[in-house]
């Protein structure tokens, strides 16, 4: 299972959000998605996050929270993942081109309307709602969401 982190970047209304389309053969090709991404050998998730943040937008964070631990299963096609899910509120520096896609400030209502993943508007909704720290299971079939569990309570 790979380890990686995901941050949502906030400003007043709007979000961060990175347009993946960048890169050959990439799984997130074409979606909209927050920055972050593998650990290194030795790294802990906020050393990871921090380092993710730097490399993608040039920002440094200053205030950043842990919201919750996403676990992507699949029946196939990808190895499986924890994701660490942080959202920040607090960066200084100036944002910078990514070579991994777009990066756009973009409204919160107008991110429900953008290509993602569908397990994501499941984590987006419970960071909009401030929901505490929680544990959700995300199980693909290829693109396809087949089954969401948090907390242990299946959802879907």
């Amino acid at each position: 299972m790979l380890n990686s982190t995901l941050c949502y970047l906030i400003r007043g209304d709007e979000v961060l959000m990175l347009h993946r389309v960048k890169k050959k053969h990439d799984v997130n090709k074409d979606k909209w998605i927050g920055v972050g991404g593998k650990f290194l050998e030795n790294e802990s998730p906020d050393e990871c996050l921090l380092r993710e943040v730097r490399e993608e937008t040039g920002l440094t964070l200053t205030s950043w929270r842990c919201r919750g631990i996403v676990t992507f299963l699949t029946n196939g096609g990808w190895e499986g993942e924890y994701m660490y899910l942080f959202t920040a509120d607090g960066f200084t520096g100036d944002l910078s081109d990514c070579d991994e896609g777009d990066l756009q400030w973009v409204s919160r209502a107008f991110l429900d309307r953008l290509p993602k993943w569908e397990g994501d508007q499941i984590f987006l909704d419970l960071l909009w709602r401030d929901a505490p720290f929680f544990l959700l299971t995300l199980r693909y079939d290829g693109d396809r969401l087949t089954e969401a569990v948090l907390n242990g309570q299946k959802i879907r």
